[in-house]
């Protein structure tokens, strides 16, 4: 069946879109010149151009990979700079005494179902944590759910949720009892042995961090399994804690004070660019 041969600038267009949309994927260059009638050599100088705006843009890169097996991928992340423009954006909306919820709480429901935030956050989080040092994304119900998703999306990894309470549909579970670094109390955490492959280095995801118990619990659980914890992410710190139980972790913001009495209400980057150094991440 013979290929209608397309325009370039067509060309360039379908083959960034299908690079965006599939992150880590690898593309075949032989198949690509039978879809878009193209010699390899023209669809090379079509990647190369794309790669540039990519890094241009501070948004990623495309990798090529030589050989029989080889390929093109696109492997996204996000350039320093536009990390740091973003947290400051963050901050600019989190930093609002009327986020604010009697008991000490602080209202980011909003943020977590913002999906422009969500966009960003797993590019950032791809740039911390690249996609061939794990295997898995692993999150605890309810709100860090969307982080690993996020997360997930952009680095085209699994994400398997432990769950707070036991749910006939996940078949066989692992559970365990774990020390809530907040208030002290024994909480369960439970996750379907069909999860986690035994040996899967596994990237932790959370939306708060007080006193990281939840980190623990879930590092403790993923031991039952015979996986590995690689790293851990979590929205935001609370500052100026006694007892840390969980200290391998990236935090994106710090909640430095926080007085619902009167209302006042400080936040901060976390240790994000710290850590962005320590990685080396360009």
């Amino acid at each position: 069946m013979s290929v209608t041969k397309k325009k370039r600038s067509t060309r360039l267009i379908e083959l960034t879109r299908v690079l965006l949309e599939s992150p880590h994927t690898l593309f075949s260059l032989t198949e690509w010149a039978d879809t878009y009638g193209s010699a390899k050599s023209s669809l090379s100088e079509d990647v190369a151009m794309i790669k540039m705006t990519f890094e241009t843009e501070g948004i990623g890169t495309v990798v090529t990979f030589a050989g029989a097996q080889g390929g093109v991928m696109y492997v996204p992340s996000m350039a320093l700079s536009k990390a740091e423009a973003f947290v400051e954006t963050l901050l600019q909306k989190v930093e609002d005494p009327s986020r604010i919820l009697p008991g000490g709480y602080l209202y980011l429901t909003d943020l977590l179902g913002d999906p422009f935030i969500l966009k960003d956050i797993g590019r950032l989080i791809a740039a911390l944590f690249p996609a061939h040092t794990f295997d898995l994304i692993m999150t605890v119900e309810t709100k860090g759910i969307p982080l690993a998703f996020a997360a997930s999306y952009v680095l085209n990894r699994r994400v398997v949720i432990a769950r707070r309470d036991s749910q006939i549909t996940e078949g066989s579970l692992v559970t365990i009892n774990y020390v809530s670094g907040s208030n002290r109390h024994i909480q369960t955490m439970s996750l379907s042995r069909r999860m986690v492959p035994e040996g899967a280095r596994v990237l932790l995801i959370d939306d708060f961090l007080r006193g990281g118990g939840t980190l623990k619990g879930m590092s403790d659980l993923l031991k039952e399994f015979r996986a590995i914890p690689v790293g851990a992410f979590v929205l935001m710190e609370a500052a100026e804690q006694n007892v840390r139980l969980y200290e391998d972790y990236i935090s994106l913001l710090r909640l430095k004070q926080l007085d619902d009495t009167h209302q006042t209400l400080n936040v901060e980057a976390g240790n994000v660019f710290i850590k962005w150094k320590d990685k080396s991440v360009s």
